[in-house]
């Protein structure tokens, strides 16, 4: 006869009490009734087949690739769909709305998460059930796969930023922003067919631009909301710190005057053809960087650091695309035991170290757990990035984590973009506060 999750976790809970065990102990992975990463034994779910949606990223390939471990220890079987980020969000939504259960686990920016948390299935209890604790990640990290109390998922993939730099012609890292428009300003003199910074202003549809101005918004003492949802940006120290983050390119000119057309991609694109010296920017592109499969630099040309302080702080964003169960995927329970096997630390270290998954070659050097960002073996494999990223994330912060921020983050990006152009900051970033108070006092957030 086969027992039911419900059934199986009873039992496991009776044999705890029976021990002598705390209750709160059953259902760990030490407990009875589990194995390996604390999946449930017994095979309770064999002949499943579960489809996944996740964004095109080695890191997952990695993942998809070892799926046969999987398999081997539950009987589940995985179908992976990948999908290319640009087209990303509007395929998660797609089946928001069709509701269909198309996919039981969707992988998602953390952004995303509010609008479409009345799909995702909370996973606090189950976590709780198998002894599984969020604190195994960064607080940023963690914070970003949560909304209003409850964790919709786990952020498998997640990143701090850095600053990137041509070695060979730039040998110390610039520790402000105002030393970086110096350095900018002498390689444009040395080197004039190398622009100093490559940045990205594009208004994309994803918001990339506000990735670099956040940390010039926090670290001036600012932020986007205040307590009471009204735009905090509009402050004079916000408004200031936006003027100086566009002024890297229409007052300092130290970007690539490519800049405005930029997307994050065109920017990683221009530093790795060698036509920009310096770029902020994700850790996990240190691995397309250094790839001469993708980049026309050496390994020993690229350097990285934390990210510039200013005003003589610094405060860094951080990103991260969770999974998730679907709340409409008939097979919650067999997603769950796909989930914990997914996010396990060990597999977090193997595919940041083990370069080759069958007869693939794997390049990734994206670690999510605590552990793992301060693993010596882990930092060995991929030049002491972890570390560097470990650092960053220590003073980290998120994007505002509520359903309206799509539509918020759209205006301030506009903005941004506009202003880079040659708009006025101070009335586009005004002007921006006002359609997002208006925004938000529709949806009831300001009274």
């Amino acid at each position: 006869m086969k027992l039911t999750r419900r059934e199986l976790m009873v039992s496991a809970a009776g044999a705890a009490l029976a021990a002598g065990l705390p209750a709160s102990l059953a259902g760990t992975a030490q407990a009875a009734g589990q194995i390996k990463y604390g999946l449930l034994e017994g095979k309770p779910f064999a002949g499943t087949k579960l489809n996944i949606l996740s964004v095109v990223t080695p890191q997952f390939d990695g993942l998809m690739l070892r799926a046969g471990e999987f398999k081997e220890l539950t009987g589940i079987e995985t179908e992976w769909t990948f999908i290319p980020f640009g087209s990303l969000q509007e395929k998660v939504a797609t089946e928001g709305i069709a509701a269909n259960g198309q996919f039981d686990v969707i992988n998602y920016l953390d952004s995303w998460g509010p609008p479409n948390a009345h799909w995702l299935t909370p996973i606090d209890e189950m976590m709780a059930r198998d002894g599984i604790s969020m604190e195994r990640y960064p607080a940023a990290f963690a914070r970003s796969a949560q909304f209003e109390g409850k964790t919709l998922g786990f952020p498998l993939r997640a990143h701090a930023q850095l600053m990137f730099r041509r070695q060979d012609l730039i040998p110390e890292a610039p520790k402000t922003w105002d030393e970086l428009v110096e350095i900018g300003n002498k390689l444009k003199v040395d080197h004039p067919d190398v622009a100093p910074l490559a940045l990205y202003y594009n208004n994309d549809g994803n918001r990339q631009n506000l990735f670099i101005w956040l940390n010039f918004l926090w670290a001036a003492g600012a932020d986007v909301f205040d307590e009471g949802f009204k735009a905090a940006w509009a402050s004079e120290a916000g408004l200031k710190a936006t003027e100086d983050y566009i002024g890297l390119h229409t007052k300092h000119k130290v970007t690539n005057p490519s800049s405005l057309s930029f997307v994050e991609q065109d920017a990683r694109q221009s530093f790795m053809q060698g036509k920009s010296a310096m770029i902020p920017v994700w850790w996990w592109a240190y691995s397309g960087f250094t790839n001469p499969k993708s980049s026309t630099l050496t390994k020993e040309q690229v350097a990285f650091s934390g990210m510039p302080s200013y005003l003589g702080k610094t405060k860094t964003y951080a990103i991260s695309m969770p999974f998730s169960i679907s709340n409409y995927s008939k097979h919650q329970d067999a997603a769950w035991e796909f989930m914990k096997w997914l996010s396990n630390p060990e597999m977090d270290k193997a595919n940041a170290t083990v370069r080759k998954v069958g007869d693939k070659d794997i390049v990734n050097n994206v670690v999510t757990h605590v552990s793992s960002l301060q693993d010596p073996e882990v930092n060995a494999a991929n030049d002491g990035i972890q570390a560097a990223a470990w650092e960053s994330l220590k003073e980290s912060d998120i994007m505002p984590q509520i359903p309206e921020w799509p539509e918020v983050g759209d205006l301030l990006s506009a903005a941004i973009a506009k202003a880079a152009a040659g708009g006025d900051t101070r009335e586009l970033m005004m002007a921006a506060a006002k359609q997002s108070d208006k925004v938000l006092k529709r949806a009831g957030r300001i009274k």
